[in-house]
């Protein structure tokens, strides 16, 4: 990937339009892009990003559109970049509000991409062919080309040295993290997921067909009861090695025991059998010959008993005929009854309705009661109609009370009002006296927090005056000390040159070597060279002396300005606060900040004294009003009340007449009408008895003539022989029951076979039937047994055969299910037999890792010179934690490896750097092993020193030889004086700007 220019547009800080010409700030293969925190530097790789693969790094969306700039001016990034041998232009505008073209408001703008190549026609010339206008087919295209995602892209081009040191420092689960999404190894962990869940499946069907074997074997134990016995050990679940084949030749022992059983049952069976059916035979003789017995008795007796009573029958067949000489006349008969039933109901009746009567009105006789009852019933008519006057001397009643409380409320109303009016001025007074009084402490605010402000500048005044007379008389020692020791070595350094100089023959005879002239004399021999003095001071020594007196002249310099400074300030600090001591100043501060916090106290209840003014006018005007509510509502009411008090009385005594002695007139009317109805009850009973006594007088000797005819003496005795078609029935059918019982019972007497059977001893009916009982719970007992054992034998049967079925269906899956568990804890680094806890991902990132580190060291080693060398490690991590994601970093000077942690920051600096050179190596063959030929390193020189810095550089320049142009993102200032071509992010209130510099310009 070579980038050739850039275009901005209102994106992120730039306001404006900005074109980065790549092509002329990569002509030495290294720039450097620098500027203020915040202007926009990182804004660059994020727009190349956002061209490249239609999102910018991260989640940084929302940043695209710039703030500073115009709301016409569409936010755009074009990119001109050559990938994988093709030159493109990706023009993108992301999606966005821009103004409506006609009229006012705002729309949303669509995003859109156009991606252009540059292709050569048939007569040579070069032109831009459009592509795709798709934003996916776009960022396919630039993800193809560069056989990257967007994220390993942000990684590898853009090395941000933070992010790389962490990277350094980091776990081996940090080092998975970055290191799976640079070299896409989920599918590794998708692999470990399955089998994972492969082993989980495999064990939940192992586990299923061994909870049928066992389900099997406990439907075999209770289906085999307790009774058959085995010589084998039952399958458990604590045993798994007893579920498999163990377990069928346990159940086929218990099969055949069952079988066994069952045979043995069956011969039981059958003689139980054959001896019940002898028995049954003999109770079947010995029940008949019972039977024939009883009936032969039986019959005797009834025989007996029914000739008992041949007197009861005779009387019968007389009552019979009497009765049916009474029914000729029955129909006289029952009417004479008939009669003298309804002439007792009307004497009674007659009776009770004169008991309600006055005793002058007994006597009374039909015509006079009727006249009683129709004059009693013309006066009810007249009290009815009064009736509803009542009720409207009860609504008068409720409508005086309702008024005179009305009259009340208006009267307490207008009391109230009239209180309150009165009490008014002298409210407003009030109020108006501490609305004046919150004024004048408004006023006095205001003065003292005037005055509290310039004591405060006085007071800070002081305050530093203080602080800088007490750094004075440090400065002033420390000065007078830097004197002295100046002093001390100044004299220090006159005696070691005065003593140099004295000795300078023995130090340049020292010098001398023979045939060699003398630097002094020429001469070529030196017969008598001086000898040098003990103490004898060198150049050196003159040198360190000379050196230590001009750094503490240089200390004494520095003193000297500080002191100087100091009195300037404390000048300056006296001149604003005076010399009032602080303690005063702050005292007066205090009581001036109290009296000020008093007064704005006493302030404040302006408003609240302002609120209840208005509060008072409002209720001045709802108080008038009230007044002349109450005093107009009292006017009418005590009118309407005087009107209803002249209904009342009058409505009063006319019904006081009407209700005489009753409670009300309801109550009056309601006793005439009950009175008028005895009277008509009384007369309608009267008219009832005299009826009665004409019909009862008429059949009674109707029905006397007719019982003398039938040849009964009287006609009581008709009556006492009347019987009803019921009781004649009755009667009837048990004359004929005991003429055909008779008949019946001498039959049986008279056969042959009973006759024969009750001469024969009694039948022993108890003990046939007892051993019949007996022989039937045998064969009951041994049926049961053989139904038992073969319902057992026939359980065990399937269940046996089930149980095959199901130890056939376990094996393979204890099979299945232990190579996916193996293969399962193989993958996830939990195996017993694994030599390092790794998993899968983790292994293959290892063995990316390692060529990391390889292609790492390449330039670790120049950037250190040979010192530091990285190693990948996948030794056991601590407390059992997954290996083989490691670090360690060799020191040669020690010969000792050690933890990346413990290095410094300049030399976790460049380690990381190349880190990340490695890595970008790496993964770039990883993707196909298309070129990078411009990569970006983010900041982090700050933490080397100059040497370091300069190999660090060298380590750069050779990216560069390998035709890699190299952009750094600094701050620091030794790098714009080594890198000629570099790009200035400058930051205004109106926007970001770029600025293209070299140093020939400069």
């Amino acid at each position: 990937m070579r980038l050739h220019n850039l275009t901005l547009q209102a994106f992120g800080p730039f306001a404006g339009t900005h074109t980065i010409d790549f092509d002329s700030l990569s002509a030495d293969g290294l720039f450097l892009l620098h500027g203020d925190t915040g202007a926009g530097k990182s804004t660059v790789f994020a727009a190349i990003c956002f061209a490249l693969y239609g999102k910018p790094p991260g989640d940084r969306d929302l940043l695209l559109r710039s703030h500073h700039a115009p709301a016409d001016l569409l936010t755009e990034v074009t990119l001109e970049v050559t990938l994988a041998g093709r030159r493109l232009r990706i023009h993108r505008i992301p999606a966005q509000i821009r103004p409506k073209r006609s009229g006012e408001g705002e729309t949303p703008q669509k995003a859109d991409t156009r991606l252009s190549q540059w292709a050569i026609d048939t007569d040579g010339k070069g032109h831009w062919e459009p592509s795709s206008k798709s934003h996916q087919e776009a960022a396919v295209e630039a993800t193809d080309l560069l056989g990257m995602s967007r994220d390993q892209f942000c990684q590898v081009v853009l090395l941000p040295q933070n992010d790389f040191t962490k990277f350094l420092h980091a776990d081996a689960h940090g080092r998975r993290e970055l290191l799976g999404k640079l070299f896409r190894t989920g599918r590794f962990s998708v692999i470990e997921r399955w089998l994972n869940d492969h082993s989980r499946t495999t064990e939940k069907n192992r586990d299923a067909a061994r909870a049928d074997v066992l389900r099997l074997a406990e439907r075999i134990h209770q289906a085999a009861g307790d009774d058959l016995t085995t010589q084998h050990t039952p399958p458990t679940p604590d045993d798994p090695h007893t579920l498999t084949e163990p377990a069928r030749a346990w159940a086929q022992d218990l099969l055949h025991a069952g079988h066994t059983d069952h045979t043995r049952t069956l011969q039981a069976a059958t003689t139980a059998k054959e001896n019940l059916a002898a028995q049954q035979s003999l109770e079947t003789e010995a029940r008949e010959l019972h039977r024939q017995q009883a009936t032969y008795t039986s019959a005797r007796q009834q025989v007996d008993l029914l000739h008992e009573q041949t007197p009861h029958q005779n009387a019968l067949v007389q009552r019979r005929d009497q009765a049916r000489r009474a029914q000729q006349a029955a129909p006289l008969l029952h009417a004479a009854d008939t009669a003298a039933d309804d002439h007792t109901r009307a004497q009674r009746a007659e009776r009770t309705a004169r008991e309600h009567l006055l005793p002058e009105h007994k006597d009374l006789d039909a015509g006079q009661l009727e006249t009683a009852e129709q004059r009693l019933r013309a006066e009810a008519g007249v009290l009815t109609a009064l009736i509803p006057e009542e009720d409207t001397v009860r609504k008068l009643t409720t409508e005086l009370e309702r008024t005179d409380a009305e009259r009340q409320d208006f009267a307490t109303q207008q009391r109230t009002t009239q209180d309150w009016l009165e009490a008014e001025p002298t409210q407003r007074r009030t109020l108006e006296a501490r609305r004046e009084a919150a004024r004048q402490a408004e006023g006095e605010g205001h003065r003292h927090h005037s005055a509290l402000d310039s004591l405060k500048t006085r007071l800070e005044a002081a305050a530093r005056r203080d602080t800088h007379l007490a750094k004075i008389a440090t400065a002033e020692q420390q000065l007078t000390d830097a004197q002295t020791i100046a002093g001390q070595t100044g004299q220090a350094y006159l005696t070691i040159r005065r003593r140099r100089t004295d000795g300078m023959a023995a130090e340049l005879a020292a010098t001398l070597t023979d045939n060699t002239p003398c630097p002094v004399c020429g001469s070529c021999t030196h017969p008598s060279p001086a000898a040098p003095q003990d103490g004898q001071p060198t150049r050196q020594d003159e040198q360190d002396a000379e050196a230590r007196h001009e750094q503490a002249k240089t200390t004494q310099e520095a003193a000297a300005a500080v002191l100087h400074g100091l009195r300037e300030q404390a000048a300056t600090a006296n001149g604003e606060a005076g010399d009032t001591p602080l303690t005063d100043l702050q005292t007066q501060h205090t009581t001036l900040t109290a009296e000020l916090t008093n007064a704005l106290d006493r302030a404040a209840d302006q408003g609240a004294v302002q609120e209840e003014l208005l509060t008072l006018d409002s209720e001045h005007t709802a108080q008038i009003q009230q007044h002349s509510t109450a005093t107009a509502g009292l006017s009418a009411r005590n009118a309407h009340y005087d009107t209803l008090t002249r209904q009342f009385t009058e409505l009063t005594a006319k019904l006081t007449a009407a209700r005489g002695t009753h409670p009300t007139v309801a109550a009056h009317a309601e006793e005439v009408t009950r009175t008028a109805d005895r009277f008509k009850e009384a007369a309608e009973t009267s008219r009832t008895l005299a009826a009665a006594v004409q019909s009862l007088t008429h059949r009674t000797e109707q029905a006397t003539l007719a019982a003398k005819n039938q040849g009964f003496d009287t006609l009581a005795l008709a009556q006492q022989a009347l019987l009803g078609d019921e009781e004649l029935r009755a009667i009837e059918e048990e004359i004929t029951q005991w003429r055909e019982a008779c008949a019946a019972h001498t039959a049986v007497l008279d056969n042959p076979e009973l006759q024969q059977a009750a001469a024969q001893p009694c039948a022993d009916l108890d003990t046939a039937t007892a051993a019949r009982a007996a022989a039937d719970d045998q064969h009951a007992a041994a049926a049961a047994a053989a139904s038992a054992a073969h319902t057992r034998s026939r359980a065990l049967t399937i269940l046996a055969t089930d149980l095959g079925a199901a130890v056939q269906r376990l094996e393979p899956l204890e099979q299945a299910h232990l190579t996916a568990r193996h293969l399962a804890e193989l993958v996830t680094g939990n195996s017993p037999s694994a030599r390092v806890r790794m998993q899968l991902e983790a292994y293959v990132l290892a063995a990316r890792l390692e060529e990391v580190v390889i292609a790492a060291n390449t330039r670790l080693h120049l950037m250190s010179e040979g010192r530091y060398t990285l190693s990948h490690s996948d030794h056991q991590a601590a407390r059992g934690a997954r290996s083989g994601l490691g670090l360690e970093i060799t020191d040669s000077w020690t010969g000792r490896p050690r933890k990346t942690d413990t290095l410094s920051g300049g030399e976790s600096f460049f380690a990381s750097l190349s880190l990340a050179l490695g890595l970008a190596d790496v993964v770039t063959h990883e993707a196909g092993g298309n070129p990078l030929d411009t990569l970006f390193i983010d900041e982090g020189f700050g933490t080397l020193d100059e040497d370091t810095l300069h190999k660090v550089l060298d380590v750069l320049d050779s990216l560069r030889a390998h035709d890699r142009t190299v952009g750094v993102i600094s701050h620091v200032p030794e790098l714009r004086r080594r890198i000629t071509h570099r790009l200035h992010v400058r930051k205004d209130p109106t926007g970001s700007t770029f600025a293209h510099l070299t140093a020939a310009a400069e």
